[in-house]
């Protein structure tokens, strides 16, 4: 796993000082080699950070030269199938110098052109190629979106980079908070694609290509889709395959151990996260299986009750015979961490789960340079609660009039508060702190118009996050993308088509790259090679949710390694008690980034409202955790920009 960063300016002389800063910003990245290549006539210069894995000798420094000269690559990432291509290509008369997948990439462009190059490549990537014949530079990000990658224009100059942190150590760069990107995130927690915090800045968006030709007959830039979820989620339910789930479940099976296998290949000391739960277990029984040796495996565990899946990553360890590392953490640990995340995230972020990532990260990389994960089972396979009870929700109050739905919600806001606490309080199950979430969420769904907005308001986090954002406004997302899908009336497919779109992309692999890469620590994701998505979205959604459980298929594969005893129980997710500690041992440093005169004085967001849910939070009798830390997140971000 690399970094890489570089520009194109055609005004000025290339300063070998601007690009070395950029790259410097990326050591966390690659640890082991740094590289920079720069043509003044072209006015480009490229960058990148190594982190070596494949060839780990100087015949995979990068930037590299293609051999016949024309091309020019910085990478960050892995092509797990570039010993076949490589074979394919030896075929048609290539010679090659070492072994590294950098170079079979540049031969195969060579020999295929890019696109269709890029389309044979099993694997994550983030890259930028440059075309001395055309003197075209192409951006190109892998499917899923597994790798990021940055880019945008500053004062004539185009520039672009693994993280933000590169592209703000640009000389003439001048960052300026995007407040319509702030309302975004406020509302889901993260910034999505293709927005960023600074105006000017993109994200180029998973499965892409962005041209840039400087020549002077055509001066311009454009991007276009090589692969497409979208296109996927439309074809994948009008394909359907066989409802015959034996076919199936082997099918899969046979998918998930050439796409682990493969991610096994390395040249340094390899692991495994393990959380026991079936994603991440589902990984390491295939990984066992396929090894002479016992599995590297690392979990975190807290002494928190509710929090803490280190017991069950124990026990599923130790069925399968893996070489097992645990590393219980005390709340100060975890909470040491925080003040780390604005700059490994480098953009506001709140995802809670991103401490115990990073802690995990860390453990893992005192053992070993390359960790698999279990991420995107849970969307691949229906694996999140909320595709089982949404559905159900809004199929009880879908069918009443908007109208008279908005009628309904207006009674329920007359009723006091006291009417609503008895009510629910006849439910035993309904706990006195989250009753209030209860009648919020409840109004929520009777106020959403469509399905499409009830979705949305079930994964914000501000159901409005113009009333915090000062001259903040909302921009188009991909929730309004889905017109014309096979599925538009599917509320499953839905949810999971959006979560595709968004908030896998955006939240959970960027969680894991900026955490693990912050460790200096490759993470692999095997479950998400485009193969399996694929095959997943051609799968009846009976084979994928059962009974309102979901991973019904995935668990039948992991069944064959694993008792189910093992595995079977409530899901927890990765996460800390953030709500607990925010009344706690974090009430002082909350208090000092949510004070009412400094919010006033930065000028970004409305003191009243977050004050407001504050003091009921500190109170105890409501949890706004999730609210309170994206206002956080954000002030600590804001305020390593201020200092």
């Amino acid at each position: 796993m690399c970094g890489i960063t570089g520009f194109i300016d055609l005004k000025n002389k290339i300063e070998k000082a601007h690009l070395q800063k950029m790259v410097t910003t990326l050591s966390h990245r690659g640890p082991d080699d740094e590289g920079i290549w720069f043509d003044p006539k072209s006015g480009i210069a490229l960058g990148h950070r190594r982190l070596s894995i494949l060839d780990i000798s100087q015949e995979g420094h990068q930037p590299m030269v293609s051999a016949s000269g024309r091309y020019v690559i910085v990478y960050n990432g892995e092509v797990y199938n570039f010993k076949t291509l490589r074979n394919e290509l030896i075929k048609h008369g290539y010679s090659f110098r070492g072994h590294s997948d950098t170079e079979v990439i540049l031969a195969a462009i060579e020999a295929w052109g890019i696109e269709s190059a890029i389309n044979q490549l099993i694997g994550m990537f983030a890259l930028a190629l440059w075309d001395n014949s055309e003197q075209q530079l192409y951006l190109v990000r892998d499917r899923l979106g597994i790798k990021p990658l940055y880019y945008g224009w500053s004062n004539g100059t185009f520039i672009f980079a693994s993280e933000l942190k590169a592209l703000c150590a640009y000389p003439n760069f001048q960052p300026s908070i995007d407040r319509d990107a702030l309302t975004l995130y406020f509302r889901y927690g993260y910034i999505p694609t293709p927005y960023t915090i600074y105006q000017d800045i993109s994200k180029l968006p998973p499965g892409h290509i962005l041209q840039l030709s400087t020549n002077k007959k055509e001066n311009n830039q454009r991007i276009w889709a090589y692969w497409s979820i979208k296109t996927v989620a439309k074809k994948g339910p009008k394909e359907p395959l066989s409802k015959d789930s034996y076919e199936s479940v082997e099918r899969l099976e046979t998918l998930l151990k050439d796409a682990i296998g493969i991610r096994m290949i390395a040249d340094v000391p390899l692991g495994a996260f393990l959380s026991g739960g079936v994603d991440s277990s589902t990984v390491v029984a295939l990984m066992q299986a396929q090894s002479t040796r016992p599995i590297k495996t690392f979990a975190i565990g807290f002494e928190e009750s509710g929090y803490n899946e280190a017991e069950y990553a124990k026990a599923v360890a130790q069925h399968l015979g893996t070489e097992h590392t645990e590393l219980y953490v005390s709340p100060t640990e975890a909470m040491d961490v925080i003040p780390q995340l604005p700059i490994l995230y480098d953009e506001p972020f709140a995802d809670v789960s991103q401490i115990p990532t990073f802690l995990v990260s860390q453990l893992a990389r005192q053992h070993v340079t390359v960790s698999l994960s279990g991420d995107g089972g849970d969307e691949l396979f229906y694996g999140y609660d909320r595709y089982a009870y949404a559905p159900r929700i809004w199929q009880k109050v879908g069918w009443i009039p908007y109208w008279l739905r908005q009628s309904i919600v207006q009674g329920m806001e007359i009723a006091s508060p006291e009417i609503w606490n008895k009510k629910l309080q006849q439910i035993p199950f309904i706990k006195q702190r989250d009753r209030t979430q209860v009648i919020r969420h409840l109004i929520n769904t009777l106020f959403a118009e469509n399905q499409s907005a009830y979705y949305k308001q079930l994964m914000s986090h501000w159901q409005i996050p113009t009333s915090i954002v000062i001259n903040g406004r909302e921009p188009t997302t991909a929730f309004t993308t889905t017109k014309q899908m096979s599925f538009e009336q599917n509320m499953v497919q839905y949810a999971n088509f959006i979560d595709f779109m968004t908030y896998l992309p955006d939240d959970i692999l960027t969680k894991v790259d900026r955490a693990s890469m912050g460790a200096s620590l490759e993470a692999r994701v095997p479950l998400l090679d485009h193969r399996i998505v694929e095959f997943a979205w051609q799968l009846p959604i009976a084979l994928k949710m059962r009974e309102d459980k979901g991973k019904w298929i995935l668990r039948q594969v992991l069944n064959k390694y694993v008792p189910a005893t093992l595995i079977e129980r409530p899901k927890k997710g990765f996460g800390v008690p953030i709500g607990k500690w925010l009344r706690g041992p974090l009430r002082e440093w909350a208090e000092d980034l949510l004070n009412e005169p400094r919010l006033q004085q930065e000028g970004f967001l409305s003191a009243k409202p977050i004050r407001e849910k504050w003091k009921e939070h500190l109170k105890g009798n409501q949890n706004w955790d999730n609210q309170l830390w994206t206002v956080l997140m954000f002030q600590a971000w804001l305020n390593t920009k201020n200092n």
